[in-house]
């Protein structure tokens, strides 16, 4: 049975996780997402995913609507908001570019996994989890506002996307 619970973003989670360990750029990302402890996220918020298709439309000389719709590039991309700066974000964006001591180039820049997972506490066991992988982060921005809250804020892409819903027994 399909998942049909409604969620809050107070019922969920962010996780990151490295891509590949293995590779310097999924060590590179472990090395950061365990000294800042990211597993989870910490003070998220605004997070979004986005996936884009590039879907071409086929038209017919004569016809005004398109005869054909023609799957074209995927491209995932997103934003994270967090109110916690830490270095955390930054490190994982430029890598030991963002480090006092300066390092011989070329280095990797971070690759991970982002887990999205939602559960309501009403119906424990009925989860949905989002998993972006092979994330990397694009840009950061630092807000400084007069009146509230210290926020950085960054946007990623990713090379795939996933999903899985679990259900609880009985549910």
């Amino acid at each position: 049975m399909a998942n049909t619970n409604v969620f809050r973003g107070s019922d969920a989670t962010l996780t990151l996780a490295p891509s590949n360990a293995d590779e310097p750029e999924g060590a590179a990302a472990n090395e950061v997402i365990e000294f800042y402890q990211l597993s989870p996220v910490g003070r998220a918020t605004g997070v979004e995913v986005f996936v884009t298709t590039d879907l071409e439309a086929y038209h017919e000389i004569g016809r005004r609507h398109p005869a054909q719709l023609r799957p074209g590039n995927i491209n995932i991309s997103g934003s994270i908001e967090r109110a916690y700066i830490n270095g955390a974000l930054l490190r994982l964006l430029l890598g030991q570019g963002a480090v006092t001591e300066r390092v011989a180039e070329p280095y990797p820049q971070p690759s991970f996994n982002i887990q999205l997972r939602v559960e309501d506490p009403a119906t424990p066991g009925t989860t949905s989890t989002i998993t972006v992988h092979g994330v990397k982060l694009e840009n950061w921005a630092y807000n400084l506002p007069e009146d509230d809250f210290v926020m950085e804020s960054v946007t990623f892409k990713g090379l795939f996307i996933s999903v899985e819903d679990t259900e609880a027994a009985g549910g």
